[in-house]
């Protein structure tokens, strides 16, 4: 009997992780799926980090340091830019980070949808929390009731995408005051105003399952760290 590969590998980390260190697991799942895609086979499957990160700051390509309220000689917490778009966001334990490495060939050749997806992912998530979030016109990421609760910034390469989107879920905010997240000066909120009891383990599977459906996986895996270090080892 032949076996069906997984279109998707999922793997939640329940520990804190470092943005270098996932930021390397995404590249070289990037790399696996360039190199696939070269050779024609779209068998390979594409993968869904889902983890917390250790607290630091993040910069897009083209962020601007205006948006920093500290010398970034000097920062509070680790400083990095990357290769993604968008301004500067924080990144910090009980907030929820979804990283999707995925080819848009097999899905569409298009950043504004896909980005558009991972929106419609985290309000499918609101919706079946009870809670109403929006959309705001020209700008990306999710609100709740004024706040924003989910910033999002891509990356791609020939269409392979890396990073994602952070959903702040029951983390500490203060750190928020540091920055202009995104860019923008508007109020940043978690989900544990409105529900107080939240937790990150709690809503992970849940966004896995909304995000599998906006990305069409029809046949996902669950797979543990020591599966995903393995896959990334056998590729060199």
């Amino acid at each position: 009997m032949n076996r069906v590969l997984p279109d998707a590998f999922l793997c939640a980390l329940d520990r804190g992780i470092s943005l270098p260190e996932a930021w390397q697991w995404q590249r070289a799942w990037q790399k696996r799926l360039i190199e696939a895609q070269q050779a024609d086979a779209f068998t390979a499957p594409e993968l869904l980090l889902l983890l917390e990160h250790t607290a630091c700051y993040t910069l897009g390509r083209g962020s601007d340091l205006a948006h920093l309220h500290f010398d970034p000689e000097a920062p509070p917490a680790p400083l990095h830019r990357i290769d993604r778009g968008g301004e500067v966001t924080h990144h910090l334990p009980g907030q929820l980070v979804a990283y999707p490495v995925l080819d848009l060939q097999r899905h569409r050749c298009d950043l504004h949808w896909y980005l558009r997806q991972l929106e419609g992912g985290v309000l499918d998530l609101l919706q079946e929390l009870g809670l109403e979030g929006e959309r705001r016109d020209g700008l990306t990421g999710v609100w709740l009731e004024g706040c924003k609760v989910a910033s999002i910034g891509v990356g791609a390469k020939r269409w392979v995408t890396q990073h994602g989107l952070a959903l702040n879920v029951s983390c500490e905010l203060s750190g928020f005051a540091c920055i202009s997240p995104c860019g923008l000066q508007l109020p940043v909120g978690s989900l544990q105003q409105w529900r107080p009891d939240l937790t990150v383990k709690q809503v992970q599977r849940p966004l896995a399952r909304v995000l599998t459906a906006r990305l069409g996986w029809d046949n996902p895996h669950w797979i543990n760290e020591q599966t995903l270090l393995s896959e990334i080892g056998a590729d060199g």
